[in-house]
């Protein structure tokens, strides 16, 4: 239908490769432009997702403190979680995890939090341990 006018039309100017090249073909074995193959394929919705992002302590510290400013200052909530690029829950979250502590505070409380999941897990796997070598030692396998 459009294809096969477009391509007669681009046969009688000689451009006829060059269509070919722009054009790609989708999973049934038509032909579809460039534009329609990237929203077939699900690209345009990709491109709109936005990756998350990793805030350490520290700087999570310092966008509460900004934050604080511009609330003082007369921004509403929205004009200020958009400056800080995060939502309002994770404002929010953060407030109640992070807030009136300061930038050393923060860091050592999450490394705190490491170690206690790291001891939480050693207490866990010689739990295990100790479970196996009872059910080993009853002898009745």
């Amino acid at each position: 239908m459009w294809y096969e006018s477009l391509s007669l039309l681009a046969r009688e100017a000689g451009l006829e490769k060059a269509l070919k090249m722009t054009m790609t073909t989708n999973g049934s074995g038509g032909t579809v432009p460039p534009a329609a193959s990237a929203s077939t394929k699900g690209a345009s919705a990709k491109a709109k997702v936005k990756r998350s992002k990793r805030h350490t302590p520290e700087q999570i510290v310092v966008k509460l403190r900004d934050a604080a400013a511009m609330l003082n200052a007369g921004k509403d909530m929205a004009a200020v979680v958009q400056a800080l690029e995060v939502s309002e829950a994770t404002y929010q979250r953060w407030l109640a995890q992070y807030g009136g502590m300061k930038s050393e505070e923060a860091k050592r409380l999450k490394e705190l939090e490491d170690e206690n999941r790291r001891l939480k897990q050693i207490v866990a796997d010689q739990a295990l341990d100790i479970q196996m070598l009872k059910h080993v030692n009853s002898k009745n396998w």
